[in-house]
């Protein structure tokens, strides 16, 4: 890929001279970054932020199994609890990233969480499968304002040689919510019903919206826009002409179907033979997440020593092995697989994400919630077609859904690096 321009974000619309609900400090302040005031503390928000979000967004994962039982549905029935969720997040986050670009990121990012953790006390009063898909579908609409606004937020506030690292640990945030929220959901499930494993993700994420809340800095480099939707629209269009965009928004799809497919199954195969674990070692199984935040995180230092294409060339590489060895009827086998998907895939999420928030130089906030919209459906329609391969084929048919987009994530990226080659030596337009 070539060098990102590191440009100031342009909001969508004409700047209005009206006051910002969200004050500013000036400018002249200076961005973040790490040793700078404030770097720390807003890097501890959004990785709370980002647990909270993760936690609600997958709370019914883990539950799956206990869900089907329970609600005597299938497996692909029940995979519509977690489809919902991010289904509708797909749908709502392009929308409402253009509202934080007039309201602000602060205000929308905790307008978002406030709102998606008081449906998340409610999920699990739900009182049949479909009361309990729609309220997850409302919980992952109101979650949609989290994703993107947090992006554009990073992408305006931290220096820009520092935005990959920062990136890396609001997406090492999400992995922390998804372990703790499946560790929680499975023990309390198994203790209690899956209803009281619901409540206690409810719970956390609570935590986790008032940590950010407490923590997170005024914006200080954010200018209001105004909410117009033709310009929305040009912001749009432009963002989706570009074909460095369009490849990024791709490999962010096809990670995340992976991930949604192997995530939403893995639960039925645990705990049927051979393996026959109890919920709550289901559960436990989710420990593996920690990898992701430690590959998140390093996702900066990964870049600065292979380049964005070599550390989307070994993330995917990484995904592929673990995908072939969960293949092994081997406990130790699918654990040490789960662990090397998991790693490949929130290595690959991050530098894709970052790249995105660099290389868009106008309107971040929607280029952010684009590839969020795309990635999140990548997430609904992996889920949903990994149960039905997993019902079709066995654990072996998820597999081979997974393989195949994997193969279009290399196949992208040898695309793209093809291209940074001819640029290199002027046979193509910069971009292409």
């Amino acid at each position: 890929m070539p060098p990102a321009s590191t440009k100031a974000s342009t909001p969508v619309g004409a700047a209005s001279a009206v006051a910002s609900p969200e004050p500013s400090e000036p400018p002249a302040s200076g961005p973040l970054a790490p040793g700078r005031p404030g770097y720390r503390r807003m890097s501890l928000a959004l990785f709370a932020a980002g647990m909270a979000a993760f936690a609600l967004l997958y709370s019914t994962q883990a539950l799956l199994p206990a869900i089907s039982a329970d609600f005597g549905v299938s497996a692909s029935a029940a995979s519509w609890t977690v489809s919902a969720a991010t289904g509708a997040l797909a749908l709502f986050v392009l929308p409402l990233s253009a509202l934080s670009e007039r309201f602000g990121r602060r205000t929308l990012m905790t307008a978002s969480l406030a709102i998606a953790v008081v449906l998340g006390l409610l999920v699990p009063f739900a009182p049949n499968l479909e009361w309990l898909v729609a309220l997850r579908a409302l919980q992952g609409a109101a979650l949609a304002g989290l994703p993107a606004s947090a992006m554009a937020y990073l992408a305006e506030e931290v220096r820009p040689k520092a935005l990959i690292a920062a990136i890396g640990l609001f997406v090492a945030g999400n992995s922390v919510g998804g372990m703790s929220g499946r560790i929680v959901t499975g023990w309390a499930a198994q203790l209690w019903g899956w209803r009281a494993g619901l409540l206690a993700v409810g719970l956390l994420a609570l935590a986790g919206a008032v940590v950010f809340r407490l923590l997170l800095p005024r914006a200080r480099r954010f200018t209001p826009g105004t909410l117009s939707p033709r310009a929305l629209a040009r912001t749009v269009r432009g963002h989706l002409a570009d074909p460095l965009l369009l490849r990024l928004y791709a490999i962010g799809a096809l990670f995340m179907t992976v991930f949604g497919a192997v995530y939403t199954v893995i639960g039925y195969r645990l705990v049927a033979e051979p393996f026959s674990l109890p919920q709550g070692v289901v559960g436990s199984v989710f420990l593996v997440y920690l990898v992701g935040t430690a590959s998140s995180a390093a996702a900066g230092s990964l870049v600065g020593r292979l380049g964005r294409r070599g550390a989307l060339y070994l993330a995917v590489t990484t995904t592929a092995a673990g995908l072939l060895l969960s293949l092994s009827d081997s406990l130790a086998a699918v654990l040490a697989g789960l662990v090397l998907i998991t790693a490949g895939f929130f290595a690959g999420h991050a530098v894709a994400s970052s790249s995105v928030s660099r290389t868009a130089t106008t309107g971040r906030a929607q280029a952010s919630a684009l590839y969020q919209s795309v990635y999140y459906l990548g997430s609904s329609v992996g889920g949903t077609l990994g149960a039905i391969a997993f019902h079709a084929g066995g654990w072996a048919g998820t597999v081979a859904l997974g393989l195949l987009a994997v193969l279009g994530v290399v196949s992208i990226t040898l695309y793209g690096t093809r291209v940074a080659r001819a640029e290199r030596r002027g046979l193509v337009p910069v971009r292409a």
